[in-house]
């Protein structure tokens, strides 16, 4: 099997995945309580002629399965209606908000790699002496500390009393936008770092203890060389996996950060969508999130394939 013949099974799986996601997607309207009609007025008073009017719009006089095939058609195009609440376009809706939530998203793996990545090596290069124990405490903390009281506290430390940064909204300019973004991922990387330090560590350790790192030991290579050319390099696809799975969910769970810090993003944008009952703009986030897990777990399989020489002769062999 070629390359590409995986990566055309892998999307065709992908696309499976994402029909049946769409299904509970669209599911959302039916379950909620009371009739659609009225989830879709979300409180609004009506009358018999704007019952007829919204019946006609999203065809609810139509069979379930009619619908739901019209309703996946406008998503493939990417037309997942208008919201309720503010009579925008949801397509529309979510790229504005989109933004901030990929920067956000990226901003904290990225201090999530810089940090994790060389404190889980520097802790298996270090076991069982007081440079690991400190690092495994640390990652002990970090894991276990919510992401809404590690956004708290930064507020108050560093926005409140030092003043260094400012405390809620996305900012105006690049220059701008970077100031605000500093407390935000910082707050949202602390539990990505102690999951993937620890993640690191167990992998270098695994990777320390194979004979061809023994080897290298006997022939007098530096311990720098011996981490950076095998164990660095080996212990990378936990490491990339749990990166990747790590982007998913940010990207799809960054509710608490952007709530806490009052950031215009996806995060936000699912909490009010869901307390207004804006039932289109709830089906079109969470149609959002599910394209997105897929296409992380997509790349994250593709870095692997390219990383990894056994992965590519197991799939072409």
């Amino acid at each position: 099997m070629s390359i590409a013949w995986y990566i055309l099974r892998r999307l065709g799986v992908g696309l499976l995945l994402l029909v049946i996601a769409s299904f509970f997607v669209f599911c959302l309207l039916y379950i909620s309580p009371g009739s659609p009609e009225q989830v879709l007025l979300g409180g609004r008073p009506s009358t018999p002629e704007i019952i007829g009017t919204i019946r006609e719009k999203y065809n609810l006089d139509d069979p379930f399965l009619v619908q739901y095939g019209q309703w996946l058609l406008d998503a493939f195009r990417l037309n997942f209606g208008e919201s309720i609440v503010t009579d925008q376009s949801v397509t529309t809706v979510l790229a504005d908000r989109a933004g901030p939530t990929l920067a956000l998203a990226v901003a904290g793996l990225v201090l999530t790699i810089v940090v994790a990545v060389p404190a889980g090596m520097y802790a298996a290069a270090k076991r069982n002496t007081s440079g690991d124990r400190l690092v495994s405490m640390l990652t002990l903390l970090g894991s276990s500390a919510p992401t809404f009281a590690v956004g708290v506290l930064l507020l108050y430390v560093f926005g409140v009393s030092l003043e260094w940064f400012p405390v809620f909204g996305n900012g105006t300019g690049f220059t701008g936008h970077l100031h605000h973004l500093v407390l935000p991922a910082f707050a949202l990387a602390v539990t990505q770092i102690a999951y993937v330090t620890r993640q690191t560590r167990a992998a270098a350790l695994r990777v320390y203890d194979q004979d061809y790192v023994t080897f290298a030991r006997s022939r007098g290579l530096g311990r720098t060389l011996i981490w950076r050319r095998y164990a660095l390099l080996n212990s990378s696809l936990p490491i990339v996996t749990a990166t990747g799975l790590l982007l998913a969910y940010t990207l799809g769970g960054a509710v608490l950060v952007e709530v806490t810090f009052s950031r215009e993003g996806v995060g936000s944008l699912m909490l009010q969508a869901v307390q207004s009952k804006d039932i289109p703009v709830v089906q079109g986030l969470v149609a959002f999130a599910a394209i997105t897990v897929t296409l992380v777990n997509l790349g994250v399989d593709l870095v692997n394939l390219a990383i990894d020489p056994r992965l590519r002769k197991e799939v072409t062999g």
